[in-house]
C-alpha cells in the first residue's frame, strides 16, 4: 500500500528526548517500510526515517526558540498533505483533530489515532460534528467518555523487538520512575512508596514549563528530604535500556485516565516488572501477577514491592513479545487501512492516476 503518516511537528520523528506520539509514529513508519509498504512521512525536517520524508519545518518546533505560535506550521503541513492526498491509499493522522475540516474530500481513506485523553468537556461536540472520521483508540478505556463515533478499532502501541535489550537478572536494587514530572503522574507517590519499601528511587523525568511550579513547590522538597531519591533528569532512548533494565521495578503511580502509558511496555521490553495504579489503560496493559502488579493504594504498592521476587523477568519479557511489538502494531494498522471504505472504493481511480494496475495491491 501507499501510506501517508502525518506526525505532529513539536518533536522530530523519532524525538530526541521526550515525545511519546512521535516515537510511536517512528516505530510504525519504520515497521511498515520493513514490511514492504510505500510510506511517506510528513514531519519536521530533522526527523530520521527510511520512508520518504516530507519536511514541513527545518527542525522540531519545540527546539526552535523563534517559534511562538505552532498553528501556522500545522496549516502548512495540512496544505501539503491535501495537495498530495491522491498519491495515497491510506492517510494516517496523529495530530489530534486539527485536520478534520480539511479532509472531507478524502475522508474515506483517512484514519486518526487519538493519542491523548478524551475526557475533556469541549471534545464531545467536536467529535459529534465529525462523526464520519475513522478513529483509533490506543486503549478501550480511552473511549469511555466519548459520544458515539466511528471507532475503527483499538490498537495498542508497540515497540521494535530489538529496541530495548532485556535484562533477566537485575543486580541493582532501585525502583524507577520514568516520564514527566506532573501532578497526574504522581512522582510524590513514587517517592513515598520507595521510602517505605526501603529501596532507592531513581527519577528520570522531563519537567515542562507548565509543571515547573509543581516541581519547585511539591517534588523538589521531597527529593531533598529523601536521601534514597536520585533525580536523573530527562534521558534519551539509548539510556532507557540501562535505566529500566537495571531497576527492580518500574513505579507507575498515576492518578489520571492514562490513554496508554508507553513507559509500561518499555519496562516490559527490558524484562522489568511494572507496579501500576489501577487507572486508565493500566488493567489492559499490565497482566497482574505476570508482567507486574496492579494496585489501588500506596500500601498495596509497598506490599507489591515485597512480592517482586515472585515474578519471572523472563515472563515479563514474554508478555511484551506476545502483545506489544511494533510488528504486531503495524499488522493491525495495515488490516485497518485495507478496511477503510475509501481504500476500496477509490483504489482503482487512484492507481490509474498513478499509472499502476487498477487493483489495490496487498502487501504483507
Amino acid at each position: 500500500m501507499k501510506i501517508a503518516q502525518i506526525a505532529p511537528l513539536a518533536e522530530s520523528v523519532p524525538p530526541k528526548l521526550y515525545g511519546g506520539t512521535e516515537r510511536i509514529v517512528s516505530y510504525l513508519t519504520e515497521e511498515l517500510v520493513r514490511q514492504g509498504h510505500d510510506v511517506t512521512l510528513f514531519a519536521s525536517g530533522d526527523s530520521v526515517t527510511s520512508a520518504e520524508l516530507v519536511p514541513i519545518t527545518d527542525v522540531a518546533l519545540r527546539l526552535n526558540p523563534d517559534v511562538r505560535d505552532t498553528i501556522p506550521y500545522h496549516m502548512i503541513l495540512l496544505d501539503e498533505v491535501q495537495r498530495r492526498a491522491d498519491e495515497f491509499d491510506a492517510l494516517h493522522f496523529h495530530i489530534d483533530v486539527i485536520h478534520m475540516p480539511l479532509v472531507r474530500d478524502f475522508v474515506g481513506r483517512t484514519v486518526t489515532t487519538l493519542h491523548g485523553r478524551l475526557d475533556l468537556p469541549d471534545l464531545p461536540p467536536l467529535y459529534r460534528r465529525f462523526a464520519d472520521h475513522s478513529l483509533v483508540s490506543i486503549s478501550d478505556h480511552q473511549r469511555a467518555p466519548m459520544p458515539p463515533v466511528n471507532w475503527a478499532g483499538t490498537i495498542y502501541h508497540g515497540l521494535p523487538g530489538n529496541l530495548l535489550r532485556p535484562k533477566f537478572a537485575s543486580d541493582d536494587g532501585y525502583l524507577a520512575f520514568l516520564g514527566r514530572i506532573s501532578p497526574e503522574k504522581r512522582p510524590d507517590r513514587a517517592i513515598r512508596i520507595a521510602a517505605r519499601a526501603g529501596l532507592p528511587l531513581k527519577i528520570a523525568a522531563k519537567i515542562d514549563n507548565v509543571d515547573r511550579g509543581y516541581w519547585d513547590a511539591e517534588i523538589a522538597p521531597l527529593v531533598a528530604d529523601n536521601p534514597n531519591v536520585e533525580f536523573v533528569g530527562e534521558i534519551s532512548e539509548q539510556q532507557k535500556a540501562e535505566f529500566l533494565g537495571n531497576a527492580r521495578a518500574l513505579l507507575f503511580p498515576i492518578d489520571w485516565p492514562e490513554p496508554f502509558g508507553l513507559v509500561m511496555i518499555e519496562a516490559m521490553a527490558c524484562a522489568t516488572p511494572v507496579i501500576a495504579f489501577r487507572c486508565g489503560s493500566v488493567p489492559e496493559v499490565v497482566e497482574h501477577g505476570v508482567s507486574g502488579f496492579i494496585v489501588d493504594s500506596e500500601d498495596e504498592a509497598v506490599e507489591a514491592v515485597r512480592h517482586l521476587g515472585n515474578l519471572s523477568r523472563i515472563g515479563v519479557r514474554a508478555a511484551f513479545d506476545t502483545r506489544f511489538t511494533a510488528e504486531r502494531m503495524a499488522m493491525d494498522y495495515v488490516n485497518l487501512y485495507h478496511a477503510l471504505p475509501g481504500a476500496r472504493t477509490e483504489a482503482a481511480r487512484l492507481r490509474r492516476m498513478r499509472g499502476e494496475g487498477a487493483e489495490l495491491q496487498v502487501v504483507g
